[in-house]
């Protein structure tokens, strides 16, 4: 249609139909008119659906909650989740269960289960059985809901690794268990009452390091030493006739491992059996579509990756210099032990756990534990991040509802409430007999330190002795000193103590002041907008010792924070490398919380504070002038 001079109409936009594309029509695909590449159309970046959701129901604690002991190191932690259990194992050959509550965790009951290591945990589908195996050839099987021996079987080889195999309702309990010297896979009936195994087979050319049964599809999925997988039928013990969409293992991608020469010691599935996921020796961690057999996704967590993910990555992953470094040593040291055959039996196996979803997978790191969305392929959140002396191995996750316990008559009176969620993460780390426990919750603030989130259950080791034990000149946490004077050549600053919070801190700083170790020392570090250091007796920063001679261990609360000015703290190189110096804040600073103990607040003085950081320095941040403390007065209260 046209008007005066043949022009073309104009179309309001109002006009023009919404399904009705407005600018140059793309050309239909095929269309010969066409010359050069077309751009292919922009892809919708994936979402999970209620996201936020799945992220309730899994912990997001960024320091543990509460700990619990074993008396040597531990080395597995499993879960039944339907009947509410976790079960930690030690490499004395002790065995510890532990009962899900409505909030934490309660001891329930300790076996000294086997002479040497215990080298494998493995609990049945339906979280009715739980055995372990040791190197001293021996098995035990477990009732999980009573938490009693059930039956024992003694082997004529060492075994590697075990897994139960049998459907629910079967009349025999099936376990195999593989031989660490030989491809050879053993299978008893635990009910059987005999060390007679059923059947003997081979599906690999070299010994299993790791097996994990899908009770979907009755198939058992298995990685030997040289990082060879393979699919076979609990049943009939060869290829799966069914559940399964190939048919050589030359169409998948189950030669991953065996073509880099890694391999794992722990198999994970998803709850409902498409997916399967482990933590190799190449630190790596790969997650296959089961079915097919194809890779999914393939995680770098090697320490090149940590350099790149600290120099280049998101702010929120990056950590402070001196504290990546510390990590990063104890990692090595980890990678070391884990390698060697003399060591590995005592040295936690990393693992992989799937969410109750089966869109995240939770697995532990050199930064904490990652749970990473599947879907959106993104890290959510880094559970226990903020815990810097902790290398953490082993996880084991529960994502279900307890009822409180109250009586029979409350619980009928109340049947329509909902039972509560409390998911719980507990961990293992390296070198560490604590089992560390994660949940929604950060660490409670104690009023009594003796009842702090590391609970001593058992007697602790030397270095652990040294903080509870050694009293030192001033004797229990209830005498020391809640106050200070510190007097200097500029004014007496007046500062509160924190002995509840923080009672190694301050009764070094106490003891110290009592001995008059920081007579005549100077402030040799003085900030302006930061804070004022002292502390060193060398004056330049180098030096200071604890009154225990070496260095000792943070402590962090949440009631504490360095969330104002005039807060003083303990000065480090690092983690837990704290000696006789501290600095005094003059500003916020919560990049700090943390990394350094809080141990005091000033109450009156501040102008003295003040007038110090006001000071002349040098480009060492050295005042010119020295400004020393003349001493440092203990008080057993502060108004």
């Amino acid at each position: 249609m046209t008007t005066n001079g043949d022009q073309p109409a104009e179309r309001p936009l109002s006009a023009i139909p919404e399904d009705q594309d407005v600018g140059p029509e793309v050309p239909a695909d095929g269309d010969g008119d066409l010359l050069g590449p077309v751009l292919p159309k922009a892809k919708r970046r994936k979402i999970v659906e209620h996201e936020a959701t799945f992220l309730e129901a899994l912990p997001s604690g960024a320091m543990y909650e509460r700990s619990w002991m074993h008396r040597d190191t531990i080395t597995h932690v499993a879960v039944a989740p339907a009947a509410e259990f976790f079960i930690t194992a030690s490499c004395d050959g002790h065995l510890k269960f532990w009962k899900k509550k409505a909030e934490g965790l309660e001891f329930a009951k300790h076996f000294r289960a086997h002479i040497g290591p215990i080298v494998g945990l493995a609990v049945s589908h339906d979280s009715t059985l739980l055995v372990s195996i040791s190197s001293d050839k021996t098995v035990k099987v477990y009732d999980v809901n009573t938490c009693d021996m059930m039956s024992m079987l003694r082997l004529p080889f060492v075994p590697s690794c075990a897994e139960w195999i049998y459907q629910k309702g079967e009349a025999k309990a099936r376990l195999a268990i593989a031989d660490r010297d030989s491809p050879a896979v053993h299978v008893f009936d635990v009910r059987g009452g005999t060390n007679e195994a059923l059947e003997t087979f081979s599906v690999h050319r070299a010994p299993i390091s790791a097996m994990s049964y899908n009770a979907v599809h009755d198939v058992v999925i298995s990685i030997d030493d040289r990082g060879v997988i393979e699919y076979w039928s609990a049943t009939t013990h060869g290829f799966p006739a069914e559940g399964v969409q190939f048919r050589s293992t030359l169409d998948t991608d189950l030669y991953a491992c065996a073509k880099v020469k890694a391999t794992t010691r722990d198999i994970a599935f998803s709850r409902d059996g498409s997916q399967f996921a482990m933590l190799c020796s190449d630190r790596r961690v790969r997650v296959w579509r089961f079915a097919t057999g194809k890779l999914r996704r393939t995680y770098d967590e090697s320490l090149d990756a940590a350099n790149e993910l600290q120099r280049a990555g998101p702010e929120s992953l990056r950590l402070d210099p001196i504290d990546f470094g510390r990590r990063q040593a104890l990692d090595k040291e980890f990678a070391a032990e884990g390698s060697a055959s003399e060591t590995a039996a005592a040295t936690p196996a990393a693992n992989v756990v799937f969410d109750e979803s089966g869109n995240f997978v939770l697995y532990p790191t050199l930064l904490g534990i990652k749970v990473v969305n599947l879907v959106t392929n993104r890290v959510a959140r880094v559970i226990g991040f903020g815990e810097a002396n902790e290398r953490f191995i082993m996880t084991a996750l529960f994502q279900g509802s307890q009822r409180p316990d109250v009586s029979k008559a409350a619980r009928l009176a109340d049947s329509n409430r909902a039972p509560t969620k409390d998911p719980t993460l507990v961990a293992c780390a390296f070198r560490r007999q604590r089992l560390y426990i994660f949940s929604r919750r950060e660490p409670a603030d104690y009023d009594d330190a003796t009842a702090g989130r590391d609970v001593f259950n058992e007697k602790p080791p030397a270095d652990e002795m040294l903080a509870i034990e050694d009293g030192g000149p001033e004797g229990g946490v209830g005498e020391l000193p809640r106050g200070a004077i510190i007097h200097t050549t500029r004014g007496d600053i007046h500062c509160k103590l924190f002995p509840d919070e923080c009672p190694k801190t301050v009764e070094n700083f106490t003891t110290h002041a009592k001995n008059a170790y920081y007579e005549g020392i100077i402030f040799h570090r003085v900030i302006k907008g930061f804070m004022i250091q002292t502390g060193d007796p060398l004056g330049d920063g180098t030096g200071g010792a604890s009154i225990w001679g070496a260095e000792f261990g943070d402590e962090f609360s949440r009631a504490l924070r360095h969330d104002r000015p005039f807060t003083l703290s303990m000065a480090n190189s690092g983690p837990s490398t704290n000696g006789s110096q501290f600095f005094i804040t003059t500003v916020p600073t919560p990049w700090l919380d943390n990394k350094h103990s809080i141990f005091g607040r000033v109450v009156k003085g501040a102008d003295v504070v003040l007038a110090i950081e006001r000071a002349k320095t040098d480009r060492n941040d050295k005042p010119v002038d020295d400004i020393k403390i003349v001493n440092i007065e203990n008080l057993t209260s502060v108004e």
